[in-house]
C-alpha cells in the first residue's frame, strides 16, 4: 500500500502513528511519503515511518493508494484539487473546508474512490449507543456542550500560536469543534433552520471565535448547542429529553445516565482515533460504506457556519 500524508502537525502525527500500527498488525506492506510545508523536526518515531519527504506537490508520484489531507483547514480545498488525480482514495481531516464559497462538485472525485472526512466521535461507544437508542425513542429536545480550556490542550505549546487560535488558518470553535454538529446530524439528520451567535468573548489572546451558541429547529425537536474554548472544567456531553427520561450522554467519561430510572451504562475507554482508522481502512480494503462523504461534511460545514 502506497500512502502520502499532506501535513504532519499534531493530528497528522497521530494519524500516521495509528495507521502504521494497524497496517503492521494486519501484515500489510506499506510505504508512507510526506508532503510538508515546514522544516520543523519530526520525532524519531515519525522519521522511521516516513519513506520520502517532499516540499512541492508536483514532485509527488501519481500512484498513491491513499492521500491523507491533514494540513491546515484553509488549505484543504487547494491541496485536494492538486492531489485528487494522484491517488485512489483520500482521508480528509475535519472540517472539510473553512468556507463554503467553493464548488465541491468541481473536485474530480473518482467513482470508485473512498473520500472520507474525519468524524471520530461517531466511533465513541457513547455515540454508538445513543444512535441505537434514538431509533426507538422520540426525543423532544437536545442540549449539547463542548467546553474546554484552550491553553491546556497542549501543555508544552504556546496556545496563541496553534491552529485553533488563528482565524486565518480556520481555527475557532465554529470549525474546530465541528465534531458536535457531526454527531448531531449523524443522530438526527440536518435541521431545517439554525440560529447562531458567535464571537470572541473571553480574555484568551486569540483571533478566532471562542464561543458559539446555536439553536437548531427540526420538525419534532429543538437542539441547543454550546461550544467554547474557555471552560476551566472540560465537558463534552449531550442531554436528551424524552417522554419518560432525561438521558445524559457523557462522551468524555464514557458514561450514559438515565436520570429518571437511575440506570447507568459505563463503557470501557476506547481510542476513537484507532477505531476510526480501522473503519476507514475497512472502507478502502473491503468496500465498506463510507460513513462521512465530502458532500455530507460540506452540509455539516454549512450548518456550523449558520448557513441553514
Amino acid at each position: 500500500m502506497k500512502i502520502c500524508f499532506c501535513g504532519l502537525g499534531s493530528i497528522g502525527t497521530r494519524h500516521i502513528k495509528n495507521l502504521s500500527k494497524i497496517l503492521k498488525g494486519k501484515n500489510i506492506q506499506y510505504t508512507i511519503d510526506a508532503l510538508r510545508s515546514t522544516s520543523v523536526l519530526l520525532d524519531d518515531e515519525i522519521v522511521e515511518i516516513v519513506n520520502q519527504t517532499y516540499t512541492n506537490w508536483r514532485d509527488l508520484e501519481c500512484d498513491y493508494d491513499i492521500v491523507f489531507v491533514t494540513n491546515p483547514t484553509a488549505s484543504h480545498y487547494e491541496i485536494m484539487q492538486k492531489l485528487i488525480i494522484k491517488t485512489k482514495h483520500m482521508f480528509i481531516e475535519k472540517p472539510i473546508f473553512n468556507k463554503t464559497d467553493v464548488c465541491i462538485d468541481d473536485l474530480e472525485f473518482k467513482p470508485n474512490g473512498i473520500y472520507y472526512v474525519a468524524c471520530p466521535l461517531r466511533y465513541s461507544p457513547v455515540i454508538r449507543y445513543i444512535k441505537d437508542y434514538v431509533k426507538g425513542h422520540h426525543v423532544f429536545s437536545v442540549r449539547a456542550i463542548c467546553s474546554s480550556y484552550l491553553p491546556d490542550w497542549r501543555k508544552d505549546t504556546d496556545y496563541r500560536k496553534i491552529y485553533s487560535a488563528l482565524k486565518e488558518l480556520g481555527g475557532g470553535v465554529t470549525l474546530d469543534l465541528i465534531h458536535e454538529w457531526d454527531y448531531i446530524t449523524y443522530l438526527f439528520g440536518d435541521p431545517s433552520c439554525v440560529k447562531t451567535i458567535k464571537g470572541t468573548y473571553s480574555n484568551l489572546e486569540i483571533s478566532s471565535d471562542d464561543l458559539a451558541i446555536y439553536i437548531a429547529e427540526y420538525t419534532d425537536k429543538l437542539v441547543e448547542l454550546h461550544l467554547d474554548y474557555f471552560g476551566r472544567v472540560s465537558q463534552r456531553e449531550m442531554h436528551l429529553y424524552t417522554a419518560d427520561e432525561l438521558i445524559k450522554a457523557d462522551v468524555l467519561n464514557n458514561r450514559i445516565t438515565f436520570c429518571s430510572s437511575g440506570d447507568m451504562v459505563n463503557f470501557d475507554k476506547e481510542d476513537i482515533y484507532i477505531n476510526e482508522m480501522k473503519g476507514f481502512l475497512n472502507m478502502v480494503l473491503c468496500g465498506a460504506e463510507n460513513t462521512n462523504t465530502p458532500h455530507n461534511a460540506f452540509s455539516t460545514l454549512k450548518i456550523a457556519l449558520g448557513e441553514v
